[in-house]
């Protein structure tokens, strides 16, 4: 038995010998085993880790095991439970089967006969490639879920997408498992950020450039649309993709080609398009900063994906994935939170999202000299996180709006003179002024 052997298993059974076991025959074989002695406990432990499969005794005090096989497919249906129990006889095990429970074992239990079980629970649970394609993202929020079913039902066709969430969320991660999910998926995923690049640069990244094309261009090199030629490109903040490219995207998506900077000649790609940005379009469009025509092309399905905080109920499952990882690589003897401490993440407000989560769990791992997380440790690194580190584009659009501030501020509103010391002409400059809604007029005297 070895195909499975990376499984998380949960054990219930209100004897506590008999888990303890049963819990270090199964650890021993290479599975890590979560425990509860309730099938109350183990609804908890299913409500905070990522779990496989669930191995529960049938008779047990308040809530028995297929009580408990009821909750589990309550919370998360599909989940496969194998039940154990020293009183089995055929027809409880029709019923339970019936009910569907996966294996109805008899106690003691052969251990070839459990380890077939597993294994045989295990994959018919997670047949090859059915949720492998989105393994990286741990939800169990109801909105997650349904965003996600959209998600595996557009990887099947080519149909552009366009992904909105704030930033943090993980729209990356989202575009790589709808990849993952479609016929492209052992092609090429290729991403880039269009607002962390300059102008010039961006447009060689992704059309390529002939040589000569420019200073520097000392040979010829192809761009990203070629690079991921049969599989998916990303676009990230395609928002703040400069207005001048969006013309020349709006041109590959339309014929299907690309030229390449300094080059008379097209070439034929096969790509599929997702892009993503935490900005409204809309009201850029309304700005004149973004182009509607392209908007319409790369919109035809828009997922949003959730701020943390309106999942909140991922934080647990969330927080003990990330500790498991970081711990993994760090430090090994580190287990789990304390209560308290899973409690403080609860209460957080994480404005950076999905990614202040990991800055903090990284650095509470990083702190430790104990298995167990303290609320202390918790509430030091949300200390530091008040202040987390922007990305490049948020940075830079902050410097801008500062920026425009100050001009506008010493020439009194005056545009003329604001863009002269900016280096701009007043068509730029007004276009940044919209870009940030700032009124020249607000700080004339």
């Amino acid at each position: 038995m070895t195909q499975h052997k990376h499984a998380r298993l949960l054990l219930v059974d209100d004897d506590p010998g008999l888990l303890k076991l049963l819990g270090l025959r199964l650890t021993s074989e290479g599975f890590t085993v979560e425990t509860a002695e309730s099938g109350h406990e183990g609804l908890r432990v299913l409500g905070r880790e990522k779990i496989d499969l669930v191995i529960s005794d049938l008779r047990m005090d308040e809530m028995d095991g297929m009580q408990l096989f009821a909750e589990i497919q309550k919370l998360q249906p599909g989940m496969p439970v194998i039940i154990l129990t020293a009183h089995g006889s055929i027809p409880d095990a029709v019923a339970a089967t019936q009910q569907g429970v996966f294996s109805f074992l008899t106690k003691p239990v052969d251990k070839d006969a459990l380890y077939k079980a597993i294994d045989d629970a295990l994959a018919h649970a997670a047949p090859a490639g059915d949720e492998q394609w989105r393994e990286t993202i741990v939800t169990r929020s109801p909105v997650m879920l349904r965003l996600l079913e959209q998600a595996h039902m557009v990887a099947q066709s080519d149909v552009s997408v366009l992904i909105n969430g704030q930033s943090g969320t993980g729209k990356e991660i989202l575009a790589q498992a709808i990849h993952n999910a479609s016929p492209r998926a052992k092609n090429a995923f290729i991403a880039i950020n269009c607002g962390a690049l300059p102008e010039q640069l961006l447009e060689s990244e992704l059309f390529g450039h002939a040589r000569g094309a420019f200073t520097g261009a000392v040979s010829s090199r192809e761009g990203l649309f070629q690079a991921a030629e049969g599989g998916t490109l990303f676009l990230d903040e395609i928002g703040d993709m400069p207005v001048p490219l969006q013309v020349k995207l709006l041109r590959v998506l339309q014929e299907r080609k690309v030229r390449p900077l300094g080059s008379n000649r097209d070439i034929d790609i096969n790509v599929r398009i997702i892009s993503a940005t935490h900005r409204d379009l809309p009201k850029a469009m309304a700005r004149g900063e973004f182009r509607e025509d392209l908007f319409y092309r790369l919109n035809v399905v828009n997922l949003k994906i959730p701020a943390l905080q309106e999942r909140a109920e991922d934080i647990p499952l969330l927080a003990n994935h990330l500790l498991r990882q970081a711990a993994d690589r760090h430090k090994p003897f580190v287990r789990s939170f304390s209560t308290d401490a899973m409690k403080r993440l609860m209460a957080a407000s994480w404005p950076g999202n999905v990614r202040q989560l990991v800055n903090v769990i990284e650095q509470c791992v990083a702190l430790t000299s104990a298995p167990v997380i303290s609320e202390a440790l918790v509430e030091q690194a949300l200390e530091g996180e008040n202040t987390v580190l922007p990305t490049f584009v948020e940075a830079r659009n902050q410097f801008e709006l500062n920026y425009l501030r100050k001009l506008l501020q010493i020439t009194k509103g005056n545009v003329t003179h604001a863009a002269r010391m900016a280096g701009r002409n007043r068509t730029e400059f007004y276009k940044l002024l919209a870009r940030h809604e700032l009124e020249a007029n607000d700080f004339k005297e």
